[in-house]
């Protein structure tokens, strides 16, 4: 290959200028027609491209109508005119490396992050999407362990890890991150696109459409592309502050809260004189948490606890107290009336008849009178909901030097840092399960979830022209994501008073390399152009656990000797007045364990062929097919096929069925744990277990298998060049097979074989991942856009997105072995159901109205969110069709308000302020019984647009 690059013929250098009747214009998009070389303009306008006499340049940029013109001489100066075909060359849905947006055959969204990026009140690629993308949704998560740190993000109501995320063409890695916590994308692992810096992003294409068949596994919901800035000789400086400004601020107390600083740089620097760049960014952030809990209403302490506080005051150890300590000292609490006292000096305690009547004396609710004794209050007792506190930094390249006349080698990649605090469930003492560890806490504690996570990219390639005709590109990507974790403020009750405060709970990492070819041929003298495109993959995956620090996760006895099943109950620490055995590990995330610990690794190969034919000027017809061989599962075959006719010179129709796959992560294989989750309140030690572990035998849990899907899309697209108007409407139909989702609550039951296994593990239930169900899910996806000039200084943008989606369990795959055992309520239960089809809403809108004015430039949008159900209201029942939901459950449609204005000083300042939320709208609140203590006042369980309230900001941009 390399030989053959350099043998290519030589081109000239044609440069010129790109501008509006407004003047320059930067980043339109020139590209040598039928090829891949290309460039775009910098911030003066100005473009140099390789080109020989008789090439064709196409000129491109969202907004305007694209230009075609033909190479003569070194000179090219062009007029961009204003209109709304937004002709945008893209990089995804089609190998052709001239095919635009709006004739393609399948939907594509182009997305200026630049322009929203300066304009918007959102700063991070899930925030964006989540406001400019309806058939995209994204919710910042509470009180969930990792997934507070790692914004789970799916396209057309699909799981997270069914939409492909590319960077410049090639496949981004996926998070060492599992959700495994109760909330929407449960048993997922996505992509984490908030690692990349929004100042580093030029534009991102979503293709919404299934496109296993063109880039392999997990491209079933769709995918995303993100185009990386290649402009130089400017330094982009931003600077953007603000907070939540919001009547339920500071826990309903008013104010403000969630502070937000960004500071974003980005540099680009010309190497050499044929087109060569290398573009820097930089950023860094902080968010401090937004807090939306009320004061704990459930129980607090109980009347026994009366009696520590009288012990402890006394000058002794609470840690050695006996029953006859409590009896002591339980004659001695104040608003204990002389009646009860007296029958409590009566007891004999060396009758168990008496312990359990005294146990029922001391066991009532002593709020009041113990918050007045301790010289507390209620607000003392509340934990944290809301987004958690987060530091931030990035950084991003993105480069590209020519070697030869027709080859340039190029890299791009980065590395980012993310330190995120979340609180969990407070311990409070009248849990009487001994996980206050009242000894040492008092009080109880709030344990907090501090998270590291490191995130790296390299990608590095040569393309090129190879024989004049086939253009040829080799690369290989690596990327890891490490996530580790460290419990603070907590406690190892079976420790007692000498349990340590902080532990270090582990390390989970993935990590992703990934080799391709490709190569594609543009043959203008078959029909009206045919594209062929071929390829090949080789990827290898590595995911690990490393087991944290042994207090983290083990549990002693009373000598002190770790806890295992052959430890009689005799030799257990317990609470010293309720005799319920304590648990061990870390409160709030218990460690992993050596069994939890892993290194798996796997490969996979793959080859692909893709055309795509112009059989008349009209008639398009897209077919591409792909093998792919994972080490781990075995080979699959996809296809695709689309087409798009023109009606008319501005009327589309277009249409899409294709096959594809999702092959089991090595999380879903591999993850294992125990962790402590809470149902109607009450905390319970629930475990996660492998597939081909000892208990998924038992219980008859079948190994996993890969996803396969069918997906149909029909849709038209088009423009109305007199109303300045375009418009697409895309149906589709997605039917996936096999569905991996995690699964419900299998119990110990009476094999001791099974409860022996649950007590190794500190678990009192199990979960695993499994290919439970069938689904549908099927929808309509709208796209307007108008632009109109209202004067020569006076214009109107106008943008109206809308998604409608539904998906539903067609079947249910129990294993045979799970039903024989009258487990298939545990197997997969309506709660499970309810969080993939009706925490997110269904429907979906935003419509965006851009108004520019001499040097203002005004932004008003709304976005419709639809209506969503709570799964927790569904918690019990067979399934979501035999489960009638209660109102409180349902949590209505809402519209939330964004304005922005922005004012240009001069061609390098900017200034904008602004809001997102404006009229400060909340969810509906959550049903009565998932407050746990109106505690959770809006359900953690759902997705719509959170309930951080109303948001202001102030940015100011510098270009120099």
């Amino acid at each position: 290959m390399f030989l053959g690059i350099s043998g290519t013929m030589f081109g000239q250098e044609v440069s010129g200028n790109v501008s509006d009747d407004s003047g320059p214009l930067p980043g339109v998009s020139v590209i040598v027609k039928g090829t891949t070389t290309g460039t775009a303009t910098d911030f003066d306008g100005n473009y140099s491209v390789k080109a020989s006499n008789g090439d064709i340049l196409v000129f491109s940029y969202v907004g305007y109508d694209t230009q075609e013109k033909t190479v003569s001489g070194n000179t090219m100066n062009i007029t961009m005119q204003s209109g709304v075909a937004l002709d945008q060359v893209v990089l995804v849905g089609s190998r052709n490396p001239s095919r635009t947006a709006v004739d393609s055959a399948v939907a594509i969204d182009v997305i200026d992050v630049t322009e929203l990026a300066n304009k918007a009140p959102q700063t991070s690629v899930n925030e964006i999407l989540n406001y400019v993308a309806p058939s995209f949704t994204s919710q910042t998560q509470t009180v969930s362990d990792g997934t507070d740190h790692i914004d789970p993000a799916s396209l057309r109501g699909l799981g997270p890890d069914q939409v492909l995320v590319l960077i410049n063409g090639k496949r981004r890695h996926n998070t060492a991150l599992i959700n495994v916590n109760g909330t929407v994308g449960a048993g997922s692992v996505g992509t984490d696109m908030n690692a990349i810096p929004t100042a580093a992003i030029q534009r991102i294409e979503v293709l919404r459409d299934g496109a296993a068949a063109q880039y392999g596994s997990d491209a079933i919901a769709g995918v995303i592309n993100i185009v990386l800035k290649e402009a130089t000789g400017k330094l982009d400086l931003t600077i953007t502050s603000g907070a939540n400004f919001s009547e339920n601020s500071n826990q309903f107390e008013g104010g403000s809260d969630g502070e937000k600083f960004k500071l974003d740089a980005n540099y680009g620097v010309p190497l050499g004189d044929k087109g060569g760049f290398i573009n820097f960014t930089g950023t860094l952030s902080t968010r401090e948490p937004a807090l939306r809990n009320k004061d704990y209403a459930g129980d607090i302490f109980r009347g026994y606890h009366g009696a520590e506080r009288v012990f402890a005051a006394n000058g002794g150890n609470v840690a050695d107290m006996t029953l006859f300590d409590y009896q002591t000292a339980a004659q001695s609490i104040s608003y204990i009336d002389a009646a009860t006292q007296s029958q409590i000096a009566g007891l004999d305690l060396n009758q168990q008849a008496d312990v359990d009547t005294f146990r029922g004396i001391l066991d009532f609710d002593a709020d009041a009178d113990e918050l007045a004794a301790r010289g507390l209050t209620r607000e003392d007792f509340r934990f944290k909901v809301g987004t958690s506190k987060l530091r931030e930094g990035k950084f991003f390249f993105n480069s590209s030097i020519p070697v030869s006349e027709n080859a340039e080698v190029y890299s791009f990649g980065g590395v980012s840092y993310r330190s995120g605090l979340a609180s969990g469930f407070y311990r409070r003492p009248a849990q009487g399960d001994g996980r206050a560890n009242t000894p040492a806490f008092p009080n109880g504690f709030l344990p907090s979830i501090g998270s590291d996570i490191v995130d790296k990219s390299l990608s590095v390639g040569i393309k090129g022209k190879v024989n004049e005709h086939w253009e040829v590109d080799f690369s290989n990507t690596f990327g890891e994501n490490l996530f580790t974790y460290t419990v603070g403020n907590s406690s190892n009750g079976t420790l007692g008073t000498g349990t340590q405060r902080s532990f270090d709970a582990g390390t989970i990492g993935f990590s992703q390399n990934t080799t391709n070819l490709d190569a594609t041929r543009f043959y203008d003298d078959i029909f009206d152009g045919l594209n062929l495109a071929i390829g090949a993959e080789y990827k290898v995956e590595n995911y690990f656990i490393e087991e944290g620090e042994l207090n983290s996760y083990a549990s002693y006895d009373i000598n002190g000797d770790i806890v295992t099943a052959s430890t009689t109950d005799d030799l257990l620490v317990r609470n010293n007045f309720t005799g319920a055995p304590l648990g061990g590990g870390a409160q709030v995330f218990r460690g992993f364990d050596p069994n939890n610990a892993t290194n798996s690794t796997r490969n996979s190969i793959a080859a692909y062929i893709d055309l795509e034919a112009d059989f008349t000027e009209s008639f398009l017809v897209s077919l591409a097919a792909r093998y792919e061989n994972f080490s781990d599962f075995g080979g699959t075959i996809n296809a695709k096929l689309a087409a798009r006719y023109k009606i008319t010179d501005n009327l589309n129709v277009r249409s899409a069925v294709n096959t594809g796959f999702r092959a089991p992560s090595l999380h879903q294989q591999f993850f294992s744990r125990t962790s402590t989750v809470f149902q109607n309140n009450v905390p319970l030690e629930q475990g996660t277990f492998t597939n081909d572990s000892r208990l998924a035998d038992l219980l008859g849990i079948d190994e996993l298998k890969e996803e396969t899907s069918t997906s149909f899309s029909l849709g038209f697209s088009g423009k109305i060049p007199d109303a300045n108007l375009t418009f697409s409407i895309d149906g589709y139909l997605i039917n996936i097979d096999d569905r991996i989702v995690y699964s419900g609550s299998f119990g110990a039951g009476t094999n001791t074989n099974v409860q022996k296994i649950f007590r190794d593990a500190g678990a009192t239930s199990a979960r695993f991942f499994v290919n439970a169900i069938d689904t549908k899910t099927k929808g309509l996806d709208i796209v307007l856009s108008h632009k109109t000039s209202l004067s020569d200084e006076l214009q109107l943008t106008s943008d109206l997105a809308a998604n409608f989606t539904e998906t539903e369990v067609d079947a249910l795959n129990v294993p045979s072995a799970v039903t024989a055992a009258g487990q298939t309520g545990n197997f997969f239960d309506a709660q499970e159901e309810a969080f993939l089809t009706l925490a997110i809403p269904r429907t979906k809108a935003s419509l965006s109205n851009n108004l520019s004015y001499k040097n203002w430039n005004f932004l008003l949008r709304n976005t419709f969110f639809g209506e969503v159900e709570d799964p927790d209201d569904f918690a019990g029942s067979a399934s979501v069709a035999q489960h009638t939901v209660s109102a409180d459950a349902v949590y209505g449609s809402k519209v939330v308000t964004d304005l922005t204005v922005s004012y240009e000083l001069n061609e390098d300042v900017n200034i904008s302020i602004g809001a997102n939320n404006l009229f400060d709208v909340y969810p509906d609140e959550n049903r009565p019984g998932g407050t746990s203590g109106d505690q959770f006042v809006y359900s953690r369980r759902t997705s719509q647009f959170g309930y951080s309230g109303r948001y202001l900001f102030a940015r100011m941009n510098f270009k120099l």
